[in-house]
């Protein structure tokens, strides 16, 4: 029986997929369930329409599926647990504890789409497949760390924290002492560059000075073309 799937139906297939099926599995469950339409000559357009819908729809759903990949994909899950002399922990961590985990960030994932083949038993770090649809799947980072660890890289964390702040805030002392530097050296450049201004009753004085001084030339040289005048007449 060939049937146009109306959902996402694991190991069968995607939203206007056209498949074909047992008569039975279809008659009985996928067509009651509207989990699909049976396809026939008679309905060829109205499947078609209905497919470009369904794919369109799918399109958005794969878009959703994606951003929930990459979270998986850049997601460090740690567990802390005691362990014996040759690293293998007390207990395990399995695919039940990684859902819980997942759960808490958000990332609601049914424990079968979490691919541990086996609980994880010792101390290290491992990459976990999760399947999010379909054929299309993330990976996620688990890290078992023993027990008393967590305090250590604690501290050290702390301390490169500590070291990490104290050069930055030596950085911007540096900056701002700079920028005060070069602000004094520009105001010093701004005063020596500038022109001395006189006092305005300095100028006033100087100016009155040169006119008569001027004038006084003017009269002497009008009185010795006088005397010229006169001496020729003579």
């Amino acid at each position: 029986m060939k049937l146009l799937l109306k959902a996402n139906l694991e190991n069968l297939g995607k939203k206007g997929d056209i498949v074909n099926v047992a008569p039975g599995y279809g008659r009985n469950y996928l067509i009651p369930k509207k989990l699909a339409i049976k396809v026939t000559p008679s309905n060829m357009k109205m499947i078609e329409i209905e497919q470009r819908a369904l794919r369109k729809g799918l399109e958005k759903e794969m878009e959703s599926y994606n951003e929930i990949i990459e979270r998986l994909n850049s997601t460090n899950l740690v567990f802390i647990r005691k362990t014996s002399e040759k690293d293998t922990i007390y207990g395990s961590v399995s695919a039940n504890d990684i859902k819980e985990s997942l759960d808490k960030l958000d990332l609601n994932i049914e424990k079968k789409r979490i691919l541990l083949d086996e609980s994880i038993k010792t101390i290290g770090t491992f990459t976990v497949p999760v399947k999010v649809f379909q054929e299309h799947q993330a990976e996620v980072k688990v890290e078992v760390r023993q027990e008393g660890m967590e305090e250590e890289v604690g501290k050290k964390g702390r301390k490169e924290t500590e070291k990490a702040v104290k050069e930055e805030t030596t950085k911007e002392a540096e900056k701002e002492e700079t920028k005060e530097t070069k602000k004094e050296d520009k105001e010093k450049a701004k005063k020596e560059t500038k022109p001395k201004k006189e006092p305005k009753g300095k100028v006033k004085k100087e100016t009155k000075k040169a006119e008569k001084k001027e004038k006084k030339g003017k009269e002497t040289n009008l009185s010795e073309k006088k005397a010229d005048k006169k001496q020729k007449k003579d």
